[in-house]
């Protein structure tokens, strides 16, 4: 029989083989609670800059919509306390990813 932490449930499993299993499903679940949170910060960001930056959507933004949805983002991600935890390491990245993105994108 297999126990919850992978490998057999008998005695051959040390503590801190559990120890170390267990420190695993933790280290994954905080990612995934990571990842959770990063991908809900950037729908709310995505749906209130683009409420307040697109008033009427058509085919594509002009350079003031990109410019404000640009601004926008910035100031939502700086201002945002999930962004400043220290715990919160996929956050950070995908916010320096998409700042990273965006300045490509002005440059070109």
């Amino acid at each position: 029989m297999t126990s919850l932490f992978g490998g057999s449930s008998s005695s051959t499993s040390t503590p801190a083989d559990m120890a170390a299993r267990l420190e695993q499903v933790k280290n994954s679940i905080h990612n995934e609670l990571a990842l959770q949170n990063a991908q809900e910060l950037m729908n709310k960001v995505t749906e209130k800059c683009f409420a307040k930056c697109v008033p009427k959507p058509g085919g594509s933004l002009s350079s003031s919509e990109e410019k404000c949805l640009s601004q926008c983002m910035e100031r939502y991600l700086e201002a945002s306390p999930v962004c400043h935890l220290p715990v919160d390491t996929v956050n950070r990245t995908y916010i320096a990813r998409l700042k990273k993105e965006r300045f490509d994108q002005q440059s070109s």
